[in-house]
């Protein structure tokens, strides 16, 4: 049995082939739980020298 002029696979149309369709609610965020934290014991790491490293050396003069 062959359909009269259309070649190969179609859709179903009937009310019985339908198929319900309902997308699913966007996935919500996870809440923040901010935990406050107690300072080292042994304190903040404090670099004996962290302003030389910063300190601008005097300007060079540039060969013309």
């Amino acid at each position: 049995m062959e359909p009269s002029g259309e070649e190969g696979c179609r859709t179903p149309k009937r009310s019985g082939c339908e198929i319900q369709m309902t997308c699913p609610p966007a996935p919500r965020k996870k809440q923040m739980y901010l935990k406050q934290r107690d300072p080292p014991e042994n304190g903040y790491f404090q670099p004996p020298d962290l302003e030389m490293v910063f300190a601008m050396g005097p300007r060079r003069e540039t060969c013309v």
